[in-house]
C-alpha cells in the first residue's frame, strides 16, 4: 500500500499498544513512544519500532496519533509536538478526554495550520486487539478524510459525529448510558438472587424481552450466561471501574457546563467513585454487582 509519510503514535498502553499493531501490520510507517518502559517493551515484542523520545518519534511524521489518559496529557504532548510538525500535518487523538480540552486542541491545531480529529473509541481492549473498535470522530471533512484510512485499520466502524469535539461529546454520552445500564442490570440480578431466581433464568427472560441491553447480553455481570464476560474471570478488565468513574466524571462536567439534567448519570458517577475509593478501581466495571450485594447485606437500600 502507498503510505503518505510517517505516523508518530504516542501512548502504548493496553489500548494503544494493541491499536498500533494493526497499523504496523497494514504496512504503515509507524514509530511509537511511551513514558512507560514496560509499555515500550511490550510494543517492541510485537514488532513496533519504538522511539527513545517524543522528538525521535516525530522525525519525518505527518501524523501525530495520541492515545493517552487525560486531556492534560494530550495537551502537553501536542504543545511539544506541534513545532515539529509541518503545516497540513494531522493530529488524530483517540483518547477519551474532557470536552474543553478536545475543543482547545482543535483550536491550537487550527492556529498552527494543522488538521485535527478527535476520535475516541468504544470496544475496550478486546476491540483494540481484534480491530473491531468503533471510532466516534469529530473534525473537518478534510481532516476526517485523512484520518479515515488509519481508523479503518484499527476498527470496524467510524462514525462522523460533527465538528471538532463532537467525537468526545458522543463518547461521553455513550459511556454515561453504559455506566447507568450496567448498574441497572446488576441491581436486577441482585434483586433476582434475593427473590430466588437463578442467574440463567433471569438472563433468558431479560435478554429476550424489554430488559435487553448490551450490558446484559454481551457483558453479563454474573458468571455463566455469557462465557466471554469478565464475570467468568474474577472481573479482570475489560474496562476497569476506574475508567468508568473517569468517563462519568467527564459526563457530569459536561452536563454542568451544558445545563443538562442527568440525575441517573450523577447517581452512577457516585456509585463508581465509591467503588474506586474502596480499592476496586482496577477490576472490571461490571464488578459493581459485588458492591451492590454488599450494600444489600448491610441494609443500605437506595444509597
Amino acid at each position: 500500500m502507498t503510505v503518505r509519510g510517517r505516523i508518530a503514535f504516542v501512548g502504548l498502553g493496553n489500548m494503544g499498544g494493541a491499536m498500533i499493531g494493526h497499523l504496523v501490520a497494514a504496512g504503515y510507517d509507524v514509530r511509537g513512544f511511551d513514558l512507560s518502559p514496560a509499555a515500550c517493551e511490550a510494543a517492541r515484542g510485537v514488532g513496533v519500532e519504538v522511539a527513545g523520545s517524543l522528538a525521535e518519534a516525530l522525525e519525518g511524521a505527518d501524523t501525530l496519533l495520541t492515545m493517552l489518559p487525560a486531556g492534560l496529557h494530550v495537551l502537553s504532548v501536542f504543545e511539544e509536538a506541534a513545532p515539529r510538525l509541518q503545516a497540513g500535518a494531522l493530529h488524530l487523538d483517540c483518547s477519551t478526554i474532557d470536552l474543553a480540552s478536545a475543543r482547545r486542541l482543535h483550536e491550537l491545531a487550527a492556529e498552527r495550520g494543522l488538521l485535527s480529529v478527535d476520535a475516541p473509541v468504544s470496544g475496550g481492549t478486546g476491540g483494540a486487539k481484534g480491530a473491531t473498535l468503533t471510532f466516534m470522530a469529530g473534525g473537518s471533512s478534510d481532516a476526517l478524510a485523512r484520518a479515515q484510512p488509519m481508523l479503518e485499520r484499527m476498527g470496524k466502524r467510524v462514525v462522523a459525529c460533527g465538528a471538532g469535539g463532537a467525537g468526545q461529546a458522543a463518547k461521553i454520552c455513550n459511556n454515561m448510558i453504559l455506566g447507568i445500564s450496567m448498574i441497572g442490570v446488576c441491581e436486577a440480578f441482585v434483586l433476582g438472587e434475593r427473590l430466588g431466581l437463578t442467574h440463567q433464568a433471569l438472563f433468558d427472560v431479560a435478554s429476550t424481552s424489554s430488559g435487553q441491553c448490551w450490558s446484559l447480553s454481551t457483558y453479563c455481570p454474573v458468571p455463566g450466561p455469557v462465557p466471554t464476560s469478565p464475570a467468568n474471570d474474577t472481573y479482570r478488565p475489560g474496562f476497569a471501574s476506574a475508567l468508568m468513574a473517569k468517563d462519568l466524571t467527564l459526563s457530569q462536567e459536561a452536563a454542568r457546563d451544558a445545563g443538562a439534567a442527568t440525575p441517573l448519570g450523577h447517581a452512577a458517577h457516585e456509585i463508581y467513585e465509591r467503588l474506586v475509593a474502596a480499592g476496586e478501581g482496577g477490576r472490571d466495571f461490571s464488578a459493581v454487582i459485588e458492591f451492590l450485594r454488599r450494600q444489600s447485606d448491610n441494609g443500605e437500600m437506595g444509597r
